[in-house]
């Protein structure tokens, strides 16, 4: 990465953004220079039940075509990326109908890795169908394009999950050994818990030689394959040109640009953009070979479970408006310098975690703030108040005392809906 790289320039360019609030306004004008290229395949009769969502669509000139079976629609694209000498093919999760094409598809691309950024259920929508053996030592058995998946093995991480699969081809009669990488922690249409995390799991891909030119591009999915399929191959294909030619070279919303020519859509979110410049600043650091990492203070979180956001609007909306909400900060890293900015999080369950027990319901005392008044406990009046003042007190009091029963509602109805999803 060597002499040409002031890690300062993207560093105030990522500043000037985040203090002037543009990041919505940057993400709108990247999708302003985006060219539009045609996709009459995904639109035919027979293909439509072939996409997960219908604005999430392969452009006709960058598609993969399956070469076995009759039809060759697949909802996947090749990105070729060439000044990071890098390729991608970016596709939607699998459906029902489609854990076949999937898997023929890694077969002839040669692909020798899998990258899974999603879960296969999310805030109790289905977005991935679940398209590898149940179990290891199973084997699923694919008749419809002559392949036989052998579940191998599995490794846990804090926050991904690695699974070794052979695949039998019955035309040829060769194997391959395939490995998904699944990171667990990284909810729809928004970011991972920090920098960090990602980059090493990043990095955990690269080791294996699954991103090296010499073999088949890796297949990477999410949901729609474009949010967090985009934000990892954005990030991967900046840090490769920075290691080459500098950071100073590293133009990431001309390089955003660049692969959205390939796919529709790539990077849903102004802060999914942000994220991207978050990593790729952290990884000028970590990714050079003098990285010490005992003397690093950086202060992210490296595992965390997180929780969806609200309710998106249409994907192919994403393309062109801008959020209905505030953008949340991200964590400040000792290695990102002046990138200063406070967050406050709150813990969140997922379905895989034990379930906590609920408080039990607090009793007002006189030491007792406001803010812990959860039962409707009337407040002695001072005979001093004047009739005014103890009408806004007690309209206050009534306010919080509202506020605080409908979050335990909403807590216990939340802690409901992940027991009816366990015992599911």
């Amino acid at each position: 990465m060597g002499d040409k790289m002031p890690a300062k320039s993207l560093e105030e360019e990522y500043m000037d953004i985040a203090n002037s609030n543009a990041w919505p306004i940057v993400y709108q004008t990247i999708g302003r220079e985006c060219k539009q290229h045609p996709f009459t395949e995904a639109k035919r009769l027979q293909n439509k039940p072939l996409n997960r969502y219908r604005d999430v669509n392969p452009y006709d000139h960058s598609r993969i075509t399956l070469r076995r079976i009759e039809n060759d629609y697949i909802n996947a694209n090749l990105v070729k990326m060439e000044r990071a000498n890098r390729q991608y093919i970016l596709t939607q999760g699998p459906l029902v109908a489609t854990v076949g094409h999937f898997w023929l598809m890694v077969w002839e691309q040669n692909s020798h890795a899998i990258l899974m950024l999603n879960k296969l259920i999310e805030k109790t929508e289905v977005k991935c169908h679940w398209y590898w053996p149940n179990d290891i030592g199973l084997v699923l058995h694919l008749n419809d394009v002559g392949l036989d998946i052998h579940y191998l093995s599995q490794e846990d991480f804090s926050y991904y999950k690695t699974r070794t699969f052979k695949i039998c081809d019955r035309v040829s009669e060769e194997e391959r050994i395939v490995v998904q990488y699944h990171y667990t922690t990284w909810p729809d249409f928004g970011v991972p818990s920090s920098p960090i995390a990602f980059l090493d799991f990043l990095k955990k891909v690269r080791a294996s030689g699954a991103l090296d030119p010499e073999v088949g591009p890796a297949i990477v999915h999410c949901s729609a394959g474009i949010g967090r399929s985009g934000t990892f191959c954005l990030v991967d294909a900046c840090l490769l040109i920075m290691e080459k030619e500098g950071l100073s070279n590293v133009n990431i919303p001309e390089v955003l640009v660049e692969m959205r020519n390939y796919r529709m859509g790539l990077i849903q979110t102004p802060d999914q953009l942000r994220f991207s410049y978050q990593a790729v600043i952290e990884g000028a650091k970590r990714f050079n070979p003098d990285y010490n990492e005992e003397l690093d203070e950086s202060i992210y979180s490296t595992v965390e479970e997180e929780e969806a956001p609200p309710p998106p609007p249409p994907r192919g909306e994403s393309l062109s408006r801008p959020p209905v909400r505030p953008l949340p900060a991200i964590p400040t890293s000792a290695s990102l310098g002046n990138l200063k900015s406070e967050v406050s999080e709150s813990p969140t369950w997922e379905a895989e975690s034990p379930l906590p027990p609920l408080p039990p319901p607090r009793k007002f005392s006189a030491s007792s703030s406001s803010e812990e008044v959860e039962e409707t406990v009337p407040l002695p009046d001072s005979g001093a108040d004047k009739p005014e003042t103890q009408l806004r007190r007690r309209n206050r009091e009534l306010a919080e005392r509202v506020s605080a029963m409908k979050k335990r509602a909403r807590e216990v109805e939340k802690w409901q809906k992940i027991k009816r999803l366990k015992m599911e």
